[in-house]
């Protein structure tokens, strides 16, 4: 595998599920917006890398929400796969399970109660390479799905200030 950019997601949703294409939907169109990324360019594995937290569709809850991602899937396959992709550059990580888990990974986990809002705009705190750090550079997104049009709405410092630096950090990543 030569992608030096990783998009970490949560888990499929049904119509993603019953396509097996990552991000084959509303959300991912959107999420392509903000990478500033064209359909091949995004779906190009040599170039990007899509792993979610869960495989599956984990189902959906009393409230008729999306169930958290199957914790089995992480404890089964992630470490190990995260140790055979040392060339990673950039990590992308959408949605709090997928930005818990990585950050905690790399040595840089968030602190407890930290807020979405926090996390995004404190990307450099957070997750960003300071003076000595090793590793990818690490983004929180907040998930691409219309349920969270709401939050962008509320902070439009996400589009002007934090989509501008997602587009230049895939560019770079991905040596566009």
């Amino acid at each position: 595998m030569t992608a030096r950019l990783l998009v970490a997601s949560q888990a499929p949703g049904t119509k993603v599920h019953a396509t097996g294409l990552s991000f084959n939907d509303a959300s991912g169109d959107r999420l392509r917006q903000w990478m500033g990324l064209t359909r091949d360019v995004f779906y190009d594995e040599s170039r990007v890398a899509i792993i979610p937290m869960g495989f599956c569709f984990p189902g959906h809850g009393a409230a008729k929400s999306d169930l958290p991602p199957r914790r089995e899937c992480r404890e089964t396959w992630h470490d190990d796969l995260f140790r055979l992709l040392p060339q990673l550059d950039c990590i992308l990580a959408i949605g709090r399970y997928a930005q818990d888990y990585h950050f905690a990974r790399l040595g840089r986990p968030l602190p407890k109660g930290a807020r979405l809002d926090d996390v995004v705009r404190r990307w450099k705190d957070f997750g960003g390479q300071g003076s000595g750090e090793q590793g990818p550079r690490l983004i929180a997104l907040p998930h691409p799905s219309w349920r969270n049009s709401g939050w962008i709405k509320r902070n439009p410092w996400f589009e002007a200030d934090v989509l501008p630096m997602v587009r230049a950090e895939v560019a770079r990543a991905i040596g566009g």
